[in-house]
């Protein structure tokens, strides 16, 4: 698990660095950078919904998957249950550290080198993807901890979880992830982070970890047609 010690790592030290840098920040550049966080995030979102969306075969699927993911997150009532763990390492002064860890879980965790990067990690001893993978994430926590401040370092705990267990189940999950399932996730991770820019801009309150269990519908649709 090298590779994912490495991601996660970087991470961490990324939020560490950029929580520093916050404190010498005037709160008109923070405000700036906040929005344009915002803006990358929704170009972001865009992006991966029409590339991954064109190439689909089932258009479909996304909806049913965001529909069914929205039901199961306000249900397990997701935001609130990581609201409470963000206001643990919020400060007095950190505005809207739960769009920036969403943000975070989002960039992280849903990208292609993420999900492959494990299983080529674990079934070839190859750790390019991840490697790769850890420098672009080590930047951007870098970036995001230094406006919504020490506790996007969350998210390398979860990103350490999530590729974990990757890695764990290699032999059993590396048949079922094919390109058509990737793009799903994709299209729908395009959904999420367009929704977080437009929480972060406050264009639209939007209870984006609570669709978070949409990512996971299309992994059991697919796994059916091994069945």
């Amino acid at each position: 698990m090298l590779g994912t010690i490495v991601n996660a790592s970087t991470i961490a030290v990324g939020s560490i660095v950029g929580a520093l840098l916050k404190k010498g920040i005037k709160e008109k550049y923070k405000l700036t950078t906040m929005q344009a966080l915002g803006l990358v995030s929704m170009s972001l979102g865009i992006t991966w919904i029409v590339k991954n969306l064109s190439q689909s075969k089932e258009p479909l699927l996304f909806i049913a998957s965001l529909v069914l993911g929205g039901f199961i997150g306000e249900m397990l009532d997701l935001e609130a249950r990581i609201n409470q763990l963000g206001d643990k390492f919020k400060k007095s002064n950190e505005n809207n550290l739960i769009d920036g860890l969403t943000t975070a879980v989002l960039l992280f965790c849903v990208g292609t080198m993420s999900i492959l990067g494990p299983l080529e990690s674990a079934l070839k001893g190859d750790h390019t993807l991840l490697f790769t993978n850890a420098l672009l994430d080590g930047v951007t926590s870098l970036i995001l901890a230094s406006t919504f401040g020490i506790g996007i370092i969350i998210a390398a705990v979860i990103l350490f979880i999530w590729q974990g267990t990757i890695y764990l189940s290699a032999q059993v999950i590396a048949p079922f992830v094919t390109p058509e399932m990737l793009g799903q996730v994709s299209i729908i991770g395009g959904i999420l982070i367009l929704s977080t820019g437009m929480n972060i801009l406050e264009i639209k309150k939007i209870k984006t970890i609570n669709l978070l269990p949409a990512l996971i519908i299309p992994v059991f649709y697919y796994s059916l047609s091994f069945v």
